[in-house]
């Protein structure tokens, strides 16, 4: 998670209402509380029921020992004016288990057409797994809220079929949450079936911890699509990323964004998370499209990080990979940190990139890519056939609203329909498919994914 000023901040929302046609004037939330139950202070454990809707107003926290269940296809908003967050503390849980005709959804409050990136806080799980800081604390968050501790199998409960919409928030100066933020949440937590969309910092961002994750959606989110900090060491496999083409940090926007602290120095562990079978969309469907000047990286590894990316796809963005200091160089030419499998469409020059001082060149950088991945030159829009990919699934020239109902993700051909490889055996424990990418022949999207949100009278 990047940090820009206020100033800079202002500058950019100014230029999204220029790009993109946000709202120009302040829009009211929805002011019929018929039926809507306030959601604030710390909550007793409880279960939210579909029959009734629920505001989030400020920072909602579910404490040590309370449980907080919340039924399939149930509504959760939250507040703009009051910045509404809700923050599962450690020892605290959710038990949120939609199902794929009956989600659970977390949204905005505005109506629909007016809902924006950033009209509320998000979602903040803290648990008891190891991070690699002591005694970290949430940016954002008052009273301090702390996270870590040495269990790694802690459970912080369920997220299974739920949708996080317009959420992520500076709620201090400098300190954002995200679409859903995950610090030192352990591997005896479910995290499947989940989509950002539309997010005001990272859709998802792990600080430490070892969860598991399955079939995760980052739709339109404004910074990085996955961030990776503080020594996260779970395995996340079939994951979707798609990117708005004037949505972009000032502090610039990558697909995965991957650290291992704050600064470069050695930590008691490394960030050693695993990726696999991930989609990447990026924000240029063909190269002759205009986009945000502040998209970066379709990869950027930085400070002493070590994750694994395998079996996936990266398209549509201007650069490929940047490999930010020695440490991380060091670190994968030792086979701590590997990539594996992957393909990356590229337009040319800025392909492999290095930071500043370093012994590694883009030919070493470009010399580990070729080793066991594939680079594809040429035509943006011509690459989309290679891999099998319809070039439906990019945002392209569409207007923010305007993006397909139901995406075709797909593939039954061209490269990504066969070609994986889980021979690693950082790799054994996930599910072997021939696939690379996110899709095969089934579009696991279907059903409880949302692609128009703003559309939709919740």
């Amino acid at each position: 998670m990047k940090k820009i000023t206020n100033l800079l901040m202002l500058s950019v929302f100014a230029a999204c209402m220029t790009l993109i046609g946000c709202e120009k004037d302040p829009v009211a939330p929805v002011t019929n509380t018929a039926n809507v139950e306030v959601l604030q202070g710390e909550l007793v454990t409880r279960t939210l029921t579909k029959d009734k809707k629920y505001l989030i107003k400020g920072q909602v926290f579910v404490r040590t020992g309370v449980v907080l269940t919340i039924e399939a296809g149930t509504i959760i908003k939250g507040d703009k004016a009051t910045k509404g967050t809700l923050i599962i503390d450690r020892g605290g849980k959710i038990m949120a288990e939609g199902t794929a005709t009956a989600p659970i959804l977390f949204t905005s409050n505005l109506p629909a057409g007016s809902r924006d990136r950033g009209d509320w806080g998000g979602l903040v799980i803290l648990g008891n797994a190891p991070v690699n800081q002591t005694n970290p604390e949430i940016e954002g968050i008052t009273p301090a809220a702390v996270y870590g501790g040495a269990d790694p199998a802690d459970n912080s409960g369920v997220l299974k079929y739920v949708r996080v919409e317009y959420a992520g928030i500076e709620l201090t100066p400098n300190n954002e949450t995200n679409s859903i933020t995950l610090g030192a949440v352990g591997s005896g937590t479910v995290l499947e079936y989940c989509q950002v969309s539309f997010g005001g910092d990272d859709g998802f961002e792990w600080f430490g911890g070892s969860v598991n994750g399955k079939y995760l959606i980052s739709f339109a989110s404004w910074d990085d699509s996955y961030d990776v900090d503080f020594g996260y060491s779970g395995k996340n496999q079939f994951g979707l990323e798609v990117r708005y083409p004037s949505f972009a940090d000032q502090s610039g926007s990558n697909s995965f964004e991957c650290d291992n602290g704050p600064t470069d120095n050695a930590t008691a562990f490394l960030t050693t998370g695993v990726f696999s079978n991930f989609t990447c969309v990026g924000p240029r469907a063909n190269d002759a499209q205009s986009v945000n000047a502040n998209y970066q990286h379709s990869i950027d590894l930085r400070r002493r990080t070590a994750v694994t990316i395998a079996n996936s796809v990266f398209i549509g963005y201007p650069r490929g990979l940047r490999l930010n200091q020695q440490s991380v160089a060091d670190n994968y030419a030792a086979g701590t940190g590997k990539l594996l499998n992957n393909i990356l469409v590229t337009r040319g020059a800025d392909t492999f990139t290095v930071g500043t001082g370093m012994t590694a060149t883009r030919t070493t950088v470009s010399a580990l890519w070729n080793a066991t991945n594939t680079t594809l030159r040429g035509a943006t829009a011509d690459q989309f056939a290679v891999l099998g990919l319809s070039s439906g699934v990019a945002f392209g020239s569409n207007a923010v609203n305007a993006y397909s109902a139901a995406p075709p993700f797909v593939v039954t051909s061209g490269s990504l329909s066969s070609g994986a490889s889980f021979t690693d055996a950082i790799l054994t424990s996930l599910q072997a498919v021939t696939f690379r990418g996110a899709f095969g022949a089934t579009d696991w999207t279907s059903g409880w994914a949302e692609f128009l949100p703003n559309e939709r009278a919740y």
